[in-house]
């Protein structure tokens, strides 16, 4: 018997040591593989911000928000464009019978503040409405820009800290970059992104600065 127990102990011990490196070995490869996203959409967006034409921006002349936007479109019921993408973007977020949140809680990955109040977010369009006009949107037809202005399926609309939108108004990345340095990455990534579908162009140092931002990425 004492021959016996001393085979069982050993496998016993083995056993116990299994679920100990399994446990151990997952964090290091998640480090990994949420390193490896953020470089694989570093190189997409490079090949992308590559195909963009390289302008000077245009007039200004002619420009009105509601050449885009007079309102916020209407999606499900009475739930429009910022409606939903506040839904989307938000915690715990109720809403009224107009489909309206009152309450709810936002981040604004811009200045990394922590929002409690709808009063305090804005629904920022990444690539400024303004900014899109003078890159080629000012060629467009009304439905075009239209759909520009309330696009969800690209990421040109997102919840902002309502100072954070004020500060960018509609700048471009060459005159204003997100105070939170940590966000540059998908910034860059996300402009280029919706400047690329829509095919407008760039300016040489809106490129630079883009540029600039992906080495964030790595």
């Amino acid at each position: 018997m004492i021959f016996l127990r001393r085979p069982i102990q050993v496998a016993a011990l083995t056993l116990l040591t299994i679920p100990i490196a399994a446990v151990t070995a997952p964090p290091q490869a998640s480090a990994d593989a949420g390193k490896r996203p953020q470089a694989g959409a570093e190189a997409v967006a490079r090949r992308m911000l590559a195909q963009l034409k390289v302008a000077r921006p245009l007039s200004i002349r002619g420009y009105s928000h509601r050449r885009f936007q007079p309102r916020w479109a209407h999606h499900r019921g009475r739930c429009g464009t910022r409606e939903v993408v506040l839904a989307r973007d938000g915690r715990h977020v109720r809403r009224n019978a107009a489909c309206q949140p009152v309450k709810g809680v936002w981040y604004s990955p811009y200045d990394g503040k922590r929002l409690k109040s709808e009063k305090q977010v804005d629904v920022d369009h990444v690539v400024p409405l303004s900014y899109a006009w003078r890159s080629g949107a000012s060629k467009w037809s009304q439905a075009r820009r239209r759909a520009f202005a309330n696009d969800l399926t690209r990421p040109e609309l997102i919840v902002v800290s309502h100072s954070a939108n004020i500060a960018k108004g509609g700048q471009g990345p060459q005159s204003w970059r997100p105070p939170r340095r940590g966000y540059w990455c998908r910034y860059a990534t996300s402009w280029i992104t919706v400047k690329h579908h829509y095919r407008l162009f760039v300016t040489r140092k809106e490129k630079v600065s883009l540029l600039n931002m992906l080495r964030t990425c790595r």
